[in-house]
C-alpha cells in the first residue's frame, strides 16, 4: 500500500518544529546583501549579516533550542544610516548596525532583554504597549 503524501498542514508543521520556531525569543531581521544597496554598502551589510551569524552561533542562542531567531532581508525600505535591523516581539528598529553596534544589540537587548537607545530610531508603538 501506497504511504499518503503529508498535507501542507503537516509539512510546515515539521518545518516549523525542525526550525525551533515555537521556541525563539526574539527576532532579527537584517537589512544586509540588497540588489540595490541604498541604506550602505553592499560589503558593510554582508559583513554585518556574517558577523550576526557567527555570533549567535557563538552564544548558542541558534540551533535546535534556538533564543534568537534571525533573518537576512533584501531591504527593510528605511534607505539611510544602514545597515538597518529590526527586533520583535518588541518592534525595535536600529540604525548603523556594524559589528560593533551588533554585538551591543546582542548583549543587551537579544539577551538582557534592554533595549539599546543610542541606535533606535523607532518603535512599534503595539509591540510597545504590549511590553
Amino acid at each position: 500500500m501506497k504511504k499518503a503524501e503529508p498535507t501542507i498542514d503537516e509539512e510546515l508543521q515539521a518545518a516549523a518544529g525542525s526550525l525551533g520556531l515555537a521556541a525563539y525569543q526574539r527576532h532579527i531581521f537584517l537589512c544586509a546583501d540588497q540588489t540595490e544597496p541604498k541604506c550602505a554598502p553592499r560589503e558593510q551589510t554582508l559583513a554585518a549579516w556574517e558577523f550576526l551569524k557567527q555570533r549567535l552561533k557563538e552564544l548558542n542562542l541558534v540551533g535546535p533550542h534556538p533564543l534568537v531567531y534571525r533573518s537576512k532581508v533584501n531591504c527593510l525600505k528605511v534607505c539611510t544610516h544602514g545597515p538597518i535591523a529590526v527586533v520583535y516581539p518588541e518592534g525595535v528598529w536600529y540604525h548603523s548596525c556594524a559589528p560593533e553596534v551588533l554585538e551591543r544589540i546582542i548583549q543587551e537587548h537579544l539577551i538582557g532583554g534592554q533595549i539599546v537607545e543610542e541606535y533606535v530610531f523607532a518603535q512599534n508603538n503595539a509591540c510597545a504597549n504590549n511590553r
